[in-house]
């Protein structure tokens, strides 16, 4: 029963959050989106330069955090990206509800190496991923009850840790090697030697689902529970604290660079920062009350990042709790101060400036730029690389054919895009936005 209840209470967030309006108004002054949907995966590299999301839109999205931009949009998945990693020299992972485990280098949106079902991959959703600490090795959890080794490099299965008796959630490196340890929705936690597949993991069992994992700098593990708790596990296996650090299932942890703070995420929108010396919640970081399902640290640990229900990667104060932004936070010059005359129509274009520019001059993002997009037909922006579905079609972009694109959605209007969904159901919304590309994308 506690399991049941723990699965319909993500059911129920899910189904109340994967697509929402904006946020509540005290945030809504920097509100820019890359995502269509809830961002379900964070991740940050160790050098701080770039930071990846995955989301229940099915793509993953690489930003570069200096200039507040996106880098690339990565699209192989099929459905939820529910996991992602930055690994070491510039190559990312990330894991789908598709089953699927893509490898990606910087500056490619192909990935260099795919496991799937059938093969070696897991035959079912993949929930949780991890890096070893020199970067060469990862570890995935699955829903198929396996926890699975992996070398980047180069790609292949290094072994598979089976013994879970319902969905594996989540898995870590545990400080120190030759450990990593999983958790599950059989309520156990599993440490497992890896001096070889066959060697039996301890076993530690618990009266509720387990959601998450974190190693700690001690050798210890950091477990988030579906009854709210955060658990403080000593490296030799017993259970050293117990914080109630949310109030629904705790969904996403993450541990600070130096080891003294921990993240917990929960369905409310807030995530508790724990401090692992005293065992205790220091503070709060109160966002705008929908899911955060993903979170992490900057690589100098001042910054959290947070991914949520309202499809936005926000930036909070490690010390203070403070809402510092979004991850765009500036305005590209092709994006301009100047509104064109239609302040409504340049509001609604911010939810699409992570992508997208609007003159010749700042050139394509994660996206191709809007500059003259008006009359051109599909797929044939300069220098851009398109998805096959998009060029073999016929749509000329006018401002009746962008319209009915956000009207019905991408999905329908253009089938076999992996753009972002993004609706606009208000049709004097569509019709703002559409004065303003027609004034803000001619050519000059």
């Amino acid at each position: 029963m506690v399991r049941q209840a723990f699965r319909a209470m993500i059911y129920v967030a899910l189904a109340s959050s994967s697509w929402v309006g904006a946020p509540a108004a005290s945030l809504a002054e920097e509100t820019l989106r890359g995502h269509g949907g809830p961002v379900r995966a964070l991740a940050v590299a160790a050098d701080g330069r770039i930071a990846i999301s995955g989301s229940f839109d099915s793509t993953a999205i690489l930003w570069a955090l200096e200039r507040g931009e996106a880098m690339a949009v990565l699209r192989i998945h099929d459905s939820a990206v529910n996991a992602a990693l930055a690994l070491d020299r510039g190559r990312f992972v990330t894991a789908g509800q598709d089953g699927r485990i893509a490898i990606w280098a910087e500056g490619t949106t192909e990935p260099g190496h795919v496991f799937g079902p059938g093969g070696d991959g897991h035959d079912a959703p993949v929930a949780g991923l991890a890096r070893s600490t020199d970067g060469l090795t990862f570890a995935s959890a699955g829903w198929d009850r396996s926890v699975r080794l992996w070398a980047a490099d180069p790609p292949r299965l290094i072994a598979t840790f089976e013994g879970h008796e319902d969905s594996a959630t989540g898995v870590a490196f545990l400080t120190g090697g030759g450990r990593i340890a999983s958790v599950g929705q059989d309520g156990t936690l599993r440490i497992w030697p890896l001096g070889g597949a066959s060697a039996p993991p301890r076993i530690l069992r618990f009266p509720t689902p387990l959601s998450t994992v974190a190693a700690l700098h001690d050798g210890g593990i950091a477990v988030g529970t579906g009854d709210g708790r955060v658990l403080l596990v000593g490296p030799e296996g017993t259970v050293r604290a117990e914080i109630q650090a949310q109030p629904t299932p705790v969904i996403a942890l993450a541990v600070s660079p130096d080891g003294a703070t921990i993240a917990a995420a929960g369905l409310r929108g807030a995530v508790a920062l724990v401090d692992t010396g005293t065992a205790r919640v220091t503070r709060r970081i109160d966002g705008p009350g929908l899911p955060v399902w993903s979170v992490a640290f900057s690589a100098d640990g001042r910054e959290v990042f947070t991914g949520g229900a309202d499809r936005l990667v926000r930036r909070w104060n490690a010390a203070t709790g403070g809402h510092v932004g979004p991850i765009l936070t500036r305005r590209g010059a092709g994006e301009a101060q100047d509104d064109h005359g239609e302040p409504r129509g340049a509001e609604i274009f911010r939810a699409c400036v992570a992508c997208h520019t609007l003159t010749l001059d700042d050139g394509n993002r994660a996206g191709p730029t809007l500059h003259g997009v008006l009359g051109r037909r599909i797929g044939t922006a300069p220098g851009y690389n398109y998805s096959s579905a998009l060029r073999g079609m016929e749509i000329v972009w006018s401002t009746e054919t962008i319209s009915r694109l956000f009207e019905i959605g991408p999905n329908a209007y253009t089938p076999g895009t992996k753009m972002p969904e993004q609706t606009i159901g208000d049709a004097e919304d569509r019709a703002a936005l559409m004065r303003f590309l027609d004034k803000a994308t001619r050519q000059r």
